[in-house]
C-alpha cells in the first residue's frame, strides 16, 4: 500500500498558518505526505477562521467545496477556530465532515486505539503551540509566541475560545526559529506585548524575545501590538532590530467610542505616540486596522477617524464593518449603525487611505532600499510585512533569500518596482 496523503488548507490569520505549519509537521512524523490536489488525498483538513461572520462563512463554503472535490473514503476533517468555538454544532451542521476536531485534538483519524478494549480511535491531547515544526519552504516565517488572550475588548469573541493568554519559554521559541532555518521571523501573537505576563517573568519581557531572536535571523518582526504597551524602551528595541515596523492595533480613535470598544486610547495619544517614534525613527513604517459601524458610532466619530487617518499618514491601514459576535460585550450595546451606513463609511476610509499609501509609496522613488526576495522576481524591505502589504518586484534573476540592495524605479498604488 502506497504513503497516505494529505491535503491542509488554512483560513484566517498567521497565527492560523502557524497552527497548520505544525499540524502538517505532526502528519508528516505520521508518515503521511503532502499533495496539492484535495481529489487525490487521503485526509483533507481545514484548518478554519471564526473571527467575523464573514470569515465563518468562508470556512464553511471551503468545506463544502473540498466534500464535493473528495475522492471515495476519504477523509475530511475540521479544525481551527470554528472548530473549537462552535464544535457539536458544527458537526451537526455539516454532516459532509468526517470529524471536528478543536484545538489540541489529533486530526489523524487512523490512530490504534490504547487498548484492544477501545472501541474508538484513540484521541489524546497535544500541546499544538508547543509541538516542533519542518523548516520553512520561504526565506520568512511566522513564530506563535503565545495563545489565548487576556483582555475584554467589547467586540471580539477570542477569549471565550482561545482561551486565557498562555505564553511559551523563550527556549521554546528559539528552538523554533534555529529549525525553521529563515533570514526573517515575523512575531505573532493575540497580545504580542503581553507575552511573558502569565509566567510570571515581568511586564516587558517581549524585549529579551525580540532581542534573542533578533541575534539569530537578519529580520525579526512584530505584527499586532496594543498602543498601551507600547513603550519607549519596546520602541527602541524594535528600531534597533533594523526592522522599524509598527502593527498598532488601534480600533478606532473616538473617545467615547473607545470607552464603548472597551479600548484604551484615543486619537490625540495615538498620533502622540506616533510622531514619538517617527522623530526616534524616521523610516518607521505603520500598520494599523479600524473597525467601522460599531454599535453607537455617530457621524462625529466618523469624522474624527477620518481626521486621524488623514493626520496619521500611516503607511497601511485595513478597514472592516462590525461584526456582531456571540458572547462579546458589544451585542448588549444600543445604537445599532444601519448596514448600508457602515459600507458607506467603510468606503470613504478606503478612499482615503488608498490615495495616502499610494503617495507614501511614490515617495520612495528613487531611494535606495534594502530588499529580502521572498521568490524569483518579488521581495520585501522593512515597510511590508508578508502576505498583508505591498510587495517589490525585483528583477527575476536574484536568488531567493537574499538581501540585494536595489533602487525603486516605479510604484503602482501598494506595489513598487526596484532594479
Amino acid at each position: 500500500m502506497g504513503e497516505e496523503t494529505y491535503h491542509l488548507v488554512t483560513l484566517g490569520c498567521p497565527k492560523n498558518q502557524v497552527d497548520s505549519d505544525k499540524l502538517a509537521g505532526t502528519l508528516a512524523a505520521d508518515g503521511m505526505a503532502s499533495t496539492d490536489s484535495p481529489a487525490e488525498a487521503d485526509l483533507i483538513i481545514v484548518n478554519t477562521c471564526a473571527f467575523i461572520a464573514d470569515a465563518r462563512q468562508e470556512s464553511v463554503d471551503t468545506v463544502l467545496a473540498l466534500a464535493d472535490l473528495r475522492r471515495d473514503g476519504a477523509r475530511l476533517v475540521v479544525t481551527g477556530c470554528m472548530a473549537e468555538r462552535y464544535g457539536d454544532e458544527l458537526a451537526e451542521a455539516l454532516p459532509e465532515v468526517d470529524s471536528v476536531a478543536g484545538f489540541g485534538v489529533p486530526v489523524v483519524l487512523g490512530r490504534r486505539p490504547d487498548s484492544p478494549s477501545d472501541s474508538e480511535p484513540s484521541l489524546p491531547l497535544f500541546d499544538l503551540l508547543n509541538l516542533p515544526r519542518p523548516a520553512s519552504t520561504r526565506p520568512w516565517a511566522y513564530v506563535k509566541i503565545a495563545e489565548g488572550c487576556d483582555r475584554a475588548c467589547g467586540f471580539c469573541a477570542i477569549p471565550t475560545f482561545r482561551g486565557p493568554q498562555r505564553s511559551r519559554s523563550i527556549d521554546s521559541i528559539l528552538e523554533e526559529v534555529d529549525a525553521l532555518e529563515v533570514r526573517e521571523v515575523v512575531l505573532v501573537a493575540q497580545d504580542l506585548a503581553a507575552y511573558g505576563r502569565d509566567q510570571g517573568e515581568g511586564e516587558r519581557s517581549i524585549v529579551p524575545l525580540v532581542e534573542a531572536v533578533a541575534g539569530r535571523v537578519d529580520r525579526v518582526r512584530l505584527l499586532y501590538l496594543y498602543p498601551s504597551d507600547l513603550n519607549d524602551r519596546l520602541v527602541d528595541t524594535i528600531c534597533a532590530t533594523g526592522v522599524p515596523y509598527f502593527d498598532l492595533s488601534l480600533q478606532h480613535v473616538s473617545p467615547p467610542l473607545m470607552r464603548r470598544m472597551r479600548r484604551w486610547g484615543d486619537g490625540n495619544r495615538f498620533l502622540e505616540r506616533i510622531g514619538h517614534i517617527r522623530s526616534v525613527e524616521p523610516e518607521a513604517a505603520f500598520r494599523s486596522n479600524f473597525i467601522v459601524g460599531y454599535p453607537g458610532e455617530t457621524e462625529e466619530d466618523h469624522d474624527a477617524l477620518l481626521e486621524f487617518v488623514a493626520a496619521a499618514d500611516l503607511d497601511w491601514c485595513g478597514f472592516f464593518t462590525y461584526s456582531e459576535e456571540e458572547g462579546t460585550y458589544a451585542t448588549t450595546l444600543d445604537g445599532a449603525v444601519d448596514s448600508a451606513l457602515a459600507a458607506e463609511r467603510l468606503r470613504e476610509l478606503g478612499e482615503m487611505q488608498d490615495r495616502i499609501t499610494a503617495a507614501r509609496r511614490d515617495a520612495l522613488i528613487g531611494r535606495q532600499v534594502s530588499v529580502l526576495v521572498d521568490e524569483p522576481g518579488i521581495g520585501r524591505t522593512h515597510r511590508e510585512a508578508p502576505e498583508i502589504d505591498g510587495i517589490v518586484t525585483v528583477p527575476a534573476d536574484l536568488p531567493a533569500g537574499q538581501f540585494v540592495d536595489l533602487t525603486v524605479t516605479g510604484a503602482i498604488g501598494p506595489d513598487l518596482a526596484a532594479a
